[in-house]
């Protein structure tokens, strides 16, 4: 085996314990930022501490902010009546990506998980129901990830808040844009019939 120095090999490391990051990559990281200009590598680590300094839980919606409260729960032109619930930040961006949403969000930070011990008292659900309790919402839409946790943490925050009037919807899952029927899973399928609407 060729010997690599620890500082490479621990760079690696640390590296591989990115998501979607594999051994393999790492370490062509590594590489690549021991012979990239100090100046660039230096950028690199700066960007990183000060989004670690700066970075936050928003207030309200518990989306990352660098304000308080984030520009979205700000932003007055926005609908104060209806609710995205997620399970973490990165669900807003690619909700806002899709563009079709205009209203506001909540983050949940999480996902109902007994196998791992995450229970509602570990989520925002607690801040979700408070948000619903001060009145003027009149939707929440409920956009977990379609597997057992989000389905699960879906359902428990739907009987959760049933009592206090407001609709409570669930995004549809179903075939995507240039699909084929044939490769299509059963329980895709059957959700997408679910989810069919008017044309």
């Amino acid at each position: 085996m060729v010997p690599v120095a620890e500082p490479i090999s621990r760079l690696s490391a640390q590296l591989a314990r990115l998501p979607g990051v594999g051994p393999k990559t790492a370490q062509r990281l590594a590489y690549y930022l021991i012979g990239a200009p100090e100046a660039q590598a230096m950028e690199l680590a700066e960007a990183i501490v000060l989004a670690r300094k700066l970075v936050h839980h928003c207030p309200v919606c518990g989306s990352y902010t660098d304000t308080s409260p984030c520009a979205i729960c700000k932003d007055p032109k926005r609908d104060d009546s209806i609710i995205c619930v997620v399970q973490d930040a990165r669900d807003v961006l690619a909700m806002e990506k899709a563009r079709e949403f205009n209203g506001r969000y909540h983050v949940l930070l999480g996902a109902l998980s007994p196998m791992d011990n995450i229970g509602p008292d570990e989520l925002r659900i607690r801040e979700l129901e408070e948000r619903v309790k001060e009145g003027g919402i009149r939707e929440v839409v409920l956009a977990t990830n379609p597997d057992v946790e989000g389905e699960a943490t879906a359902v428990y925050i739907a009987r959760l808040l049933k009592d206090y009037g407001v609709r409570i919807t669930r995004i549809a899952h179903g075939v995507p844009i240039g699909g084929n029927l044939e490769y299509i899973d059963g329980v895709t399928l059957a959700r997408a019939l679910l989810g069919r609407r008017d044309m």
